[in-house]
C-alpha cells in the first residue's frame, strides 16, 4: 500500500477522487514514460534541477522513483483528506501515464489511475498508524501491519459494522502514552547525533552557554595549550563570588579514564568547584576519583549533557542556540 500525498494542504485531493488517480509534481522533468533507470532518471532532474540543494534533490529522485518505477498495478493506494480527517482508500489500476493537467495554476502530470473503493476515518484507526502514517513525504510505502488495519475496518464497514470509531481516551490511552515515549526517545537519540558531530571548540562554547543558560557568566579559554580549565563560570564573572566552576570538557569517542581525572582535580583549589564533561563517558575509576575527592567534582557525559540542554534551552543565548538548533514539539496531555 502507497501513501500518495495530494500536494501542499492536500489541495489536489478532489482532483484526485474526481479523476480516479493520483498524481505528482515535479512536471519540469517532462514525460517520464522513456525513462527506465533510476540513472536516467537521475540525469534528467539533475538537468531540469541544476541548483537544488543536494539533500533536496536525493529525497525528490527517490519520490518520483517509486512512483515511476516502484508501484504496480494491483497495488492498494491511499491519500488523505485533512479537511475532512478521511482517508482515500483505492487500488492502482494503470502503469506509470503523463497527462496535462492543469489545477490552480499548478500541474500534477504523473499519473496512475486508481479506483477508489472506499474512506477511513483517521480517527478509526489505532495511534501507530496514525503516527506511520505522519510522514511528510510525498509517496511512501505503508507497512503491512497498517494495511492490515485500512483492510480491517474497510471489512467492517462492507459488514454494516458501527464499531470503527475508536474511544481514545478509554481504549487508547496506554498506546498513546507508548507513542509519546517512542517519539520523545527518538527525539534525544536525534538531538545526540547533533551533539557528537559540533567540533571541539564549538562543544565547549555550547557547554559555557549551557552554564549560562543555568544562571552563571562564563569565560571560555582561549585556543592554544590546554591548562585544564576550558570553561570558567561564575555568579559574576570575574570569580570573585562563589561558586567558581572550573570545567574541562573532552568532546571524543574515548571513555575518560582516572589519570585525566587526577590531572584535573591536581588542578583545582579549595574554593573551586569541578565540573568535568566527557561526550565519550567515564570509566568506573574515573567515576571513583570524583567521588573521593577533596573538591566538589560533577561528572557529564552525552546523557547528562542531554539533559541539561533540554531542561535550559528555552534560556539559551542567540549565540548557544545557532550551535545545536532544536524546535520545540507539542504533544496531546
Amino acid at each position: 500500500m502507497w501513501m500518495i500525498r495530494a500536494g501542499e494542504r492536500a489541495y489536489l485531493v478532489d482532483a484526485f477522487k474526481e479523476k480516479s488517480c493520483v498524481g505528482i509534481g515535479w512536471s519540469a522533468l517532462g514525460d517520464l514514460s522513456s525513462i527506465n533507470s533510476e540513472a536516467e532518471l537521475r540525469e534528467r532532474y539533475f538537468a531540469e534541477y541544476p541548483d537544488q540543494h543536494a539533500s533536496k534533490s536525493s529525497n525528490a529522485i527517490a519520490m518520483v522513483k517509486k512512483f515511476r518505477f516502484d508501484m504496480k498495478i494491483g497495488d492498494r493506494a491511499i491519500s488523505y483528506d485533512p479537511s475532512r480527517r478521511v482517508y482515500l482508500v483505492g487500488n492502482i489500476t494503470s502503469d506509470y501515464l503523463y497527462e496535462k493537467s492543469e489545477i490552480d495554476d499548478e500541474d500534477f502530470n504523473h499519473i496512475r489511475k486508481v479506483d477508489w473503493i472506499g474512506e477511513v476515518s483517521r480517527d478509526a484507526l489505532p495511534v501507530s498508524a496514525r503516527n506511520t502514517l505522519g510522514s511528510t513525504l510525498t509517496v511512501f510505502v505503508v507497512n503491512n501491519e497498517v494495511t492490515r488495519d485500512f483492510d480491517d475496518i474497510l471489512n467492517s464497514c462492507r459488514q454494516g459494522s458501527s464499531g470503527n470509531m475508536v474511544d481514545i481516551d478509554d481504549v487508547q490511552e496506554e498506546e498513546i502514552k507508548q507513542s509519546r515515549e517512542d517519539v520523545i526517545e527518538q527525539s534525544r537519540e536525534l538531538i545526540k547525533d547533533r551533539v557528537v558531530k559540533i567540533s571541539p571548540e564549538d562543544m565547549e562554547e555550547l557547554v559555557a552557554g549551557v552554564l549560562r543558560a543555568m544562571g552563571y557568566r562564563t569565560i571560555v579559554s582561549a585556543k592554544g595549550a590546554d591548562r585544564g580549565v576550558d570553561v570558567f563560570a561564575s555568579p559574576d564573572g570575574l570569580g570573585l563570588e562563589s561558586p567558581r566552576i572550573k570545567v574541562e570538557v573532552k568532546h571524543r569517542k574515548e571513555t575518560m579514564g582516572s589519570q585525566n581525572l587526577r590531572s584535573f582535580i591536581g588542578g583545582l583549589r579549595g574554593d573551586d568547584r569541578g565540573l568535568y564533561v566527557s561526550t565519550g563517558g567515564f570509566t568506573k575509576d574515573a567515576k571513583y576519583e570524583a567521588e573521593r575527592s577533596n573538591v566538589p567534582v560533577t561528572l557529564i557525559d552525552i546523557d547528562g549533557l542531554l539533559n541539561l540542554i533540554i531542561s535550559h534551552y528555552d534560556a539559551f543565548d542567540i549565540e548557544t542556540r545557532m550551535l545545536l538548533p532544536l524546535a520545540k514539539v507539542y504533544w496531546p496531555r
